[in-house]
């Protein structure tokens, strides 16, 4: 019974994502550059700490669009009782969204830069 809710609760959350990867444009975006950035962490040869710090990004900017999106929901909700914050209410949180893209855009480009860098210099080379 209890491996019976918990394999339920697995398929409500893949449904959830699954929803919001339909009707979120970013988060098919984000998605996209996850699996970019996951190719690319198999390509060069980064270190464990590396590879960690990158998945994390990743997770991190998947939650918050998630959480945004909910926020986007729940405040549509209230739409026939607009109040002038609920515009400001969701620019903050698509701004939170955007500096945490932002943050794990720069890391990103750290992390790889010295390994991009190699493989230009050996291209050269040839």
């Amino acid at each position: 019974m209890a491996a019976d809710r918990l394999i339920k609760s697995f398929i409500n959350a893949l449904k959830g994502i699954r929803v919001v990867f339909k009707e979120e444009r970013n988060f098919r975006i984000q998605i996209g550059i996850a699996i970019l950035v996951l190719a690319l962490m198999n390509i060069f040869s980064l270190s464990i700490v590396e590879k960690s710090v990158l998945i994390l990004l990743i997770t991190m900017v998947l939650i918050l669009e998630l959480l945004n999106s909910i926020l986007e929901r729940l405040i549509d909700v209230f739409k026939p009782r607009v109040h002038n914050y609920i515009k400001d209410i969701k620019d903050i949180a698509a701004g939170a969204v955007f500096l945490t893209s932002l943050g794990a855009f720069l890391i990103g480009a750290i992390i790889f830069y010295p390994h991009v860098a190699d493989l230009i210099k050996n291209l050269i080379k040839i």
